[in-house]
């Protein structure tokens, strides 16, 4: 049984890396958030696995609890920053705004 916990581990780490890339790569912003939170709830299940390898469950779901919370929070506040900022980078928001006008005028 501990060997099925192992390779579970395993697999969601994997797992993990993939969203890493999504999170890194992602077309749009809000592709990189969703990959990210992705990323807090795979890790959040393998801290619970842990918890059951190392038959020390309750400290690991407190932690797990903690860091989903943080996670779910986080993630709502990126996704309305970036909701009405449309870009990770400061001013290019901005930057169209002012072409937009200048073409028009």
């Amino acid at each position: 049984m501990e060997t099925f916990f192992i390779l579970t581990i395993v697999f969601l780490g994997l797992m993990v890396i993939l969203c890493l890339y999504r999170a890194v790569f992602g077309p749009t912003v809000m592709d990189r958030i969703v990959a990210v939170g992705v990323i807090g709830t795979k890790t959040t299940i393998i801290l619970v696995l842990l918890g059951i390898y190392y038959k020390r469950i309750e400290m690991f779901v407190d932690i797990s609890l903690a860091y989903a919370l943080l996670n779910f929070i986080t993630t709502l506040a990126a996704a309305k920053f970036f909701r009405v900022r449309r870009s990770i980078f400061p001013g290019v928001k901005f930057l169209k705004d002012r072409r937009q006008t200048n073409d028009s005028a």
